[in-house]
């Protein structure tokens, strides 16, 4: 039996973590193409800081309940979702109300869990998943055979587009901030892994390339990395900017060398996308990528699991930027 109302983490105004707080509010109702989804585990993403922050606010029509990647049992179905019964367990990339003990999400944003998945580990997959298969390999346009630099190689998108440009032929190195991180990320299939706070990545990539540089660099730093990011590029290579963590204003840009040497200047954000392009790109999961899940030839790493009541907390080790992969809150404790 569904209740009427369920517990849920409060920003109680843009701040710091401490904002964050326990409250009730009541369940949501799944519109006619929604699927109403007992929460049993959740996780933490970058722009849930950004919006505990006030800076990235809920588009319209989403909930105001930070959090975009859940797993669960589905309790209830919109008159229009289709493929799912009441039940099923499945993670979803949600608009909004992730941290919550129920959460509502498009049906086509709705993936199975794979074989021999828990909650926690569904839940890892969506925000990863779907923002890597957007931007490696739609945007980036990744193919067998290539390379991609991956700055950020041991945050959740970090270690999924290292998994994935392995498991779809193509060869990746990675920054990280320090020598244990830059391990894990060869350990996960790196060719190299730089440490950023001791040498110069792009001196690097040229030395690891022979000078050709990358096909594909995948950045969530922004303006401090780009001039060396456009350095790491080979000819008709392609920048994917996924995040600008560090700065978005970019001055001295040489628009002649990018014409000579025909590259690509991309990125994109997940949440402002339509629901039908969402689903596009889970659809491409389930058909391509969750065959590797279910077959272990790819995974989230988790860090570190927290219950609901320790979402602040989470936030912190967000962002002090020690873990290694996933953070997640666990509502099943």
């Amino acid at each position: 039996m569904i209740p009427e109302t369920m517990r849920y983490v409060a920003a109680t105004s843009a701040g710091g973590p401490e904002v964050l707080t326990i409250s009730t509010t009541a369940v949501p109702q799944p519109k006619p193409d929604e699927v109403l989804i007992r929460v049993r585990a959740a996780g933490v993403n970058r722009p849930d800081v950004a919006q505990r922050k006030g800076l990235y606010p809920a588009p319209p029509g989403a909930s105001p309940i930070i959090g975009l990647e859940v797993a669960g049992e589905v309790v209830a179905l919109g008159s229009e979702a289709q493929g799912f019964a009441i039940g099923d367990r499945v993670c979803a990339l949600a608009n909004g109300g992730g941290y919550a003990e129920y959460c509502v999400a498009p049906f086509t944003q709705c993936l199975p869990w794979p074989t021999g998945y828990d909650a926690v580990r569904a839940a890892a997959l969506p925000e990863t998943y779907f923002t890597v298969w957007a931007n490696l390999f739609i945007h980036g346009r990744l193919a067998r055979g290539e390379t991609v630099l991956v700055h950020g190689g041991s945050s959740g998108i970090g270690v999924t587009a290292i998994q994935l440009a392995r498991e779809f032929g193509a060869r990746a190195y990675a920054t990280a901030g320090n020598d244990g991180k830059c391990a894990a990320c060869v350990r996960l299939g790196a060719d190299a892994a730089i440490n950023y706070r001791t040498a110069d990545f792009a001196e690097r990539i040229a030395e690891l390339t022979d000078g050709r540089g990358v096909d594909v660099v995948i950045d969530i730093v922004g303006a401090p990395y780009f001039e060396r990011n456009l350095k790491c590029l080979a000819m008709d290579g392609r920048l994917v900017e996924v995040a600008t963590q560090a700065g978005t204003r970019v001055e001295g840009l040489d628009l002649f060398d990018i014409m000579r040497r025909r590259l690509t200047i991309t990125g994109s954000t997940m949440r402002p996308r339509t629901t039908a392009q969402k689903a596009a790109i889970a659809r491409d999961l389930r058909e391509r990528v969750w065959p590797a899940l279910d077959a272990g030839r790819a995974g989230p790493v988790i860090h570190q699991v927290f219950p609901l009541e320790q979402a602040a907390e989470a936030h912190r080790v967000m962002e002090s930027s020690v873990h290694i992969g996933k953070l997640m809150l666990d509502l099943s404790r």
